[in-house]
C-alpha cells in the first residue's frame, strides 16, 4: 500500500460501519476504481458515543478485516466520517490585514486560524474551519480572494467542533486495532459532497442524513455552506415507537420497520388495510397488528423528524425557500412513500440523493444512499491531502505504520 495510491475509508454509524478500499485514476482524478468494501454491524456506539469500546472495537475490525480480504490489501491508515450529536457548529468572523498589497493562500489560512483561535470551546476539539465568504476591503460574498489587491482580508466561517471525550475514544478504538488516522469529516460534510452538484449548492439546497440515531442538516447556497446542524432523532426511536405502541420487542420492532412500515398509509388513494401475522416473523411473538396502525405510528415519527428539520432551516430563513430541493441520504429514506410525506412536510421538492460509482462488485454497489458519506469522505480525502499524505511519508510515519501493522495483527 505505501507505494500506490490506494485509501481507505471508514464510515461509523450507529447501525453499521462501513469500510471502503479504494484508489483513484491517476490519470483522470474524478474516476476511482473499488478494490474492497465491507459492512459490519455496529451494536456498540449511539449518536457518536461509544457505549462499550472492546465490543466497538470488534465491530470495526470486522468491518476492515473484510474489506482487506477482497481488496488483498493490508490496511495501515485511514480517513474516518461519522455522525455525533456533540457536534457543534458556530461562525466567527476574523479580520486580517494584507502586506504587500495581494493576497495569497497563507493569507487565508491566517484568517481561518484566527477565526479558529477566536472562539472559547472548552473541552471541544475543532475538526474542521470551512470559510462561508470572504469580505475583502468592502467587497462581499467574495468565493476566492486570492490574487485580489487589498488592504485587509475578512473571512465568516463555520467552525465544526465536538466533545473531545468522544472524539478521543473513537481516535483510541481506531488506533487499538492497529489503524492511523489521516484525517476526521463530519457527515455534515463528507454527505453532501456525493450527492449534491455544484449547480445545486449554488442555487440553493439542503442536504439531510437521516441515520440511525441522528439526523444531519447541512445548507448551501451560493456555492457556500450557509448553516449546518445535527439533530439527536434518527430511525432507532422509530422502532423504539413500534415497540412501544405495540408492546413488543425492540428485535420485532425492527423487523416491522424494515419488511413492512409504509409512510403516510392512510392519505394513499386505494389503500386497503391488511393484518400483518406476527408469528410469519419467526421471533417468538404471537397476534396481529394492522398494517395502517404501524404505518401511523412510524409516520408520526418521521413528521416529527421534518418539523425539526423545518425548525433548524427557520433559523437561517430558508424554511420553503430552496429552490434546488432537498436531498435526503442513508438507508431510511428509502422506506415507501418517504419522498411524498417528504415533500408534503418540508414544504420543498424533495429526492433521494444517489452517489454517482462505478458499481465495479455486482453484489456489492457502492450506488446507494446509505454509502453516502463514505463516498463523500473518497472524495474529500482526494482533493485535500490524500496524495500528499501519502506519497510524501516521513521516516517516522513509516515506522508508526509498520508498528500499527502489527498491532494490528496481534490484536
Amino acid at each position: 500500500m505505501w507505494g500506490s495510491n490506494t485509501i481507505t475509508t471508514i464510515d461509523i454509524g450507529s447501525s453499521k460501519i462501513r469500510t471502503i478500499i479504494w484508489y483513484f485514476d491517476n490519470e483522470q482524478e474524478q474516476d476511482f476504481h473499488v478494490l474492497g468494501v465491507w459492512i459490519a454491524e455496529s451494536n456498540a456506539i449511539r449518536k457518536g458515543n461509544i457505549l462499550d469500546m472492546e465490543e466497538f472495537k470488534n465491530n470495526l475490525d470486522k468491518s476492515l478485516e473484510e474489506a482487506e480480504r477482497m481488496a488483498g490489501e493490508q490496511v495501515a491508515w485511514a480517513y474516518i466520517s461519522f455522525n455525533s450529536s456533540s457536534y457543534e457548529v458556530i461562525k466567527n468572523k476574523w479580520v486580517i490585514a494584507i502586506s504587500g498589497w495581494e493576497i495569497h493562500e497563507d493569507d487565508i489560512d491566517r484568517a481561518l486560524d484566527m477565526a479558529k483561535n477566536g472562539v472559547d470551546l472548552p473541552n471541544r476539539d475543532i475538526l474542521k474551519v470551512i470559510p462561508e465568504n470572504f469580505i475583502v476591503d468592502a467587497e462581499e460574498w467574495v468565493k476566492n480572494p486570492i490574487g485580489m489587491s487589498a488592504r485587509k482580508l475578512e473571512v465568516i466561517a463555520n467552525i465544526f467542533s465536538m466533545n473531545s471525550n468522544v472524539l478521543n475514544n473513537i481516535k483510541k478504538a481506531v488506533s487499538d486495532i492497529g489503524i492511523e488516522i489521516f484525517d476526521i469529516y463530519p457527515n455534515l460534510l463528507s454527505a453532501p459532497e456525493a450527492v449534491l452538484s455544484k449547480r445545486q449548492k449554488e442555487l440553493g439546497v439542503v442536504n439531510i442524513d437521516l441515520g440511525a440515531s441522528t439526523t444531519g442538516i447541512t445548507v448551501y447556497e451560493e456555492g457556500n455552506l450557509i448553516f449546518s446542524s445535527v439533530i439527536p432523532i434518527g430511525a432507532d426511536n422509530v422502532t423504539n415507537d413500534i415497540a412501544l405502541g405495540l408492546r413488543t420487542s425492540t428485535g420485532v420492532a425492527e423487523k416491522l420497520k424494515l419488511e413492512f412500515a409504509e409512510l403516510n398509509l392512510e392519505n394513499i388513494d386505494n389503500f386497503s388495510d391488511t393484518e400483518i401475522n406476527l408469528a410469519d416473523l419467526n421471533l417468538g411473538e404471537e397476534g396481529s397488528v394492522s398494517k395502517l396502525y404501524l404505518s401511523q405510528i412510524v409516520t408520526a415519527r418521521y413528521n416529527e423528524i421534518f418539523q425539526f428539520v423545518r425548525s433548524e432551516l427557520k433559523t437561517v430563513w430558508k424554511d420553503g425557500m430552496l429552490p434546488e430541493w432537498a436531498v435526503c441520504v442513508w438507508g431510511w429514506v428509502k422506506m415507501t412513500w418517504f419522498v411524498e410525506l417528504a415533500k408534503s412536510e418540508l414544504r420543498l421538492p424533495t429526492f433521494i440523493g444517489l452517489p454517482v460509482s462505478k458499481d465495479e462488485f455486482a453484489d456489492a454497489s457502492i450506488s446507494d444512499p446509505v454509502f453516502s458519506s463514505a463516498i463523500g469522505t473518497m472524495i474529500l480525502s482526494n482533493k485535500y491531502g490524500a496524495s500528499s499524505k501519502v506519497f510524501s511519508l516521513n521516516i517516522g510515519g513509516f515506522f508508526d505504520s509498520i508498528v500499527n501493522i502489527f498491532k494490528k495483527l496481534k490484536f
